[in-house]
């Protein structure tokens, strides 16, 4: 086993393992799979970080996806155990955040996937982007990784 490379610092790691109902016809992980994980491995944080269904429910308050850009590195097959890393990148305004992800093979510490995913915070009970509750600014706020540009991080 290679130790993994991580993109940024500290990530928030959810393990998982390619099963056979993830193989596609030819012969490698679907790509849907890693969307799935991705999304899966965000709500993992969120609720890590404090934040579960119930909660969000109780405030009427969301951080709901609009934009999601994928880059499908290498393929992945049948028992390959797979961890995926995510960061919360940045929260302008409150309103927008940004998730940064990368799936990488613990075999062989190999990234196999990358991802960026954006969200607005809405009020559930309209579907209307609403300013996020303190709670949110709270729980959020401390774990958020500013990047530059490059992808590197910030030097604050």
């Amino acid at each position: 086993m290679t130790a993994p490379q991580w993109d940024l610092s500290d990530p928030y790691l959810w393990p998982v393992t390619v099963e056979a109902a993830h193989i596609d016809a030819l012969a490698h992980t679907r790509n849907t799979h890693y969307v799935e994980w991705c999304m899966e491995a965000a709500w993992a944080h969120t609720s890590a970080l404090g934040l579960g269904a119930e909660d969000y429910q109780r405030l009427d308050r969301a951080m709901a996806l609009t934009h999601a850009e994928y880059d499908y590195l290498r393929a992945t097959r049948e028992g390959d155990r797979l961890l995926v890393g995510t960061w919360i990148t940045d929260w302008p305004g409150r309103m927008k955040m940004q998730r940064q992800l990368q799936i990488i093979c613990e075999e062989t510490g190999t990234t196999v996937f990358r991802g960026r995913l954006e969200f607005v915070c809405i009020e559930i009970s309209t579907g209307s982007p609403k300013r996020p509750p303190r709670e949110f600014i709270d729980i959020y706020s401390p774990v958020i990784l500013k990047t530059t540009p490059s992808g590197g991080r910030k030097s604050e």
